[in-house]
């Protein structure tokens, strides 16, 4: 979405590169185990509100609007069909098997070094602007507690990770976390035949509260980066401390099974392994399981990103400019990126790194200073033009003496008179400078 838009603004110098095979980018083949999408079918996302473009119009083409009518939610496979279809009727300059190793600033510009993860070949680009555009968990990791140590790794799995649900038939399941992931999950597990699969949570009582269904409304996904530190603080704190309710589809796959047990106000204290089963210890006693899933989620820090690590001290946090509470959830936010107005780093000291500004985030780690943005189908609408304004503006102000020098050159008049033997003006709307600075 971000390339058609910077393409849509005639910056046409454009290349997307992603380490996955081609149709396998993102979650959605991946990780994401939900069958249906949690947001509504209506939601304009990539698209930008081009009709012609939205999920809608590409589904009411093969079924028919009265098969719109009758769908509930996207199907998250379907969700990737259309995206595919997207990029293949776009056009868009996308080069798959292509890892971003590091980048560094080079003039003015950013030396980005990269390998093929088909031919192991390297490869060094160089741009203007880097955006890094690589999900939910990419300011960060998928966290898992540090009990997990205390097992060997063929007992545990991250939800994140590619797991062999048929090697559960039979088996005995724990799941840690009652968020959306973690339901998914046991779900996926319950699917797959496992004798029980229990959730434990944490909480006494499960969230039951979408807290993102309440800010989808434009004043909200547009403005919130508009306003001060205070109330951005202030209202991502009660967000993201509340965390996500799972959708009432989850909740009704998962009592479809009786072999589904939820052990509520149940935090894990210990695991051991006791004859080749994982004893969990909790405050309810101890449970016995043959596998484990993390429903543990991510952490936010630049830290652990490899593309990121060379630059943690450069770079600005929430904690570098406001006076985060000291407490779970002051300590958890306070590591999220401080962000400029287009999504760009910003230096930590005045005057250590000022090409931070060509270095663009949209992940899950711009929520702090934007809310729902670079991690959210909901907000592409909003935050996508907003990234690609202030690329055009820097580009510009960056070529202002450029731009004013063609515009003293530029001499060609609207039509010729008799005798006239130079060129006119194109007839298209816009001339087009050449890199002889003549005109096209």
């Amino acid at each position: 979405a971000i390339a058609f838009q910077l393409m849509r603004e005639r910056i046409n110098n454009v290349l997307v590169i992603d380490e996955a095979p081609a149709g396998r980018e993102g979650p959605w083949l991946n990780y994401a185990r939900m069958p249906i999408l949690r947001s509504p079918k209506e939601v304009n996302g990539p698209d930008l509100n081009i009709p012609s473009l939205a999920f809608q119009a590409w589904y009411e083409a093969q079924f028919g609007a009265v098969s719109w009518t009758q769908l509930g939610k996207i199907p998250t496979k379907m969700w990737m069909e259309y995206l595919i279809w997207y990029r293949r009727v776009l056009n868009l300059p996308v080069k798959n098997l292509i890892k971003l190793d590091t980048f560094e600033p080079y003039k003015d510009i950013q030396k980005v070094s990269s390998h093929c993860l088909q031919t192991n070949t390297k490869k060094i680009i160089f741009a203007r602007k880097l955006v890094l555009a690589t999900g939910i968990e990419t300011s960060g990791e998928w966290w898992s507690p540090p009990i997990s140590d205390k097992v060997p790794k063929e007992y545990w799995a991250h939800a994140s990770e590619m797991i062999d649900f048929d090697s559960l038939v039979g088996k005995q399941v724990a799941v840690l976390g009652a968020g959306a992931s973690a339901m998914d999950n046991a779900v996926a597990a319950l699917a797959a035949d496992a004798r029980q699969v229990s959730v434990f949570c944490r909480r006494s009582e499960l969230q039951r509260v979408q807290p993102f269904k309440w800010l989808s409304f434009p004043g909200f996904l547009r403005h919130f980066s508009e306003l001060d530190d205070e109330w951005r603080w202030k209202f991502m704190v009660h967000l993201l401390g509340l965390r996500e309710s799972f959708p009432k589809e989850t909740w009704e796959r998962v009592n479809q099974y009786s072999n589904f047990c939820l052990e509520t106000g149940t935090p894990w204290q210990d695991l051991s392994i006791v004859d080749e089963k994982v004893c969990i210890e909790t405050p309810k006693g101890k449970f016995l399981a043959d596998f484990l899933i993390f429903g543990t989620g991510f952490v936010i820090d630049i830290s652990r990103r490899s593309e990121l690590q060379n630059y943690t001290d450069l770079i600005a946090l929430w904690k570098d400019r406001y006076a985060c509470p000291n407490d779970e959830t002051g300590s958890m936010l306070s590591n999220y990126p401080y962000l400029g107005d287009g999504f760009e780093f910003l230096e930590k000291d005045l005057g250590t790194a000022s090409w931070l500004r060509n270095i663009h985030l949209f992940t899950f780690g711009t929520t702090m200073s934007f809310g729902p943005s670079g991690a959210s189908i909901n907000a592409m609408k909003f935050a996508v033009p907003k990234l690609v304004n202030a690329i055009t503006k820097d580009l510009f102000f960056d070529d202002i003496d450029t731009h004013y020098k063609s515009l003293k050159a530029y001499d060609l008049p609207e039509f010729a008179m008799l005798g006239d033997s130079g060129e006119v003006a194109p007839n298209a709307p816009q001339v087009r400078r050449l890199e002889d600075d003549s005109f096209d």
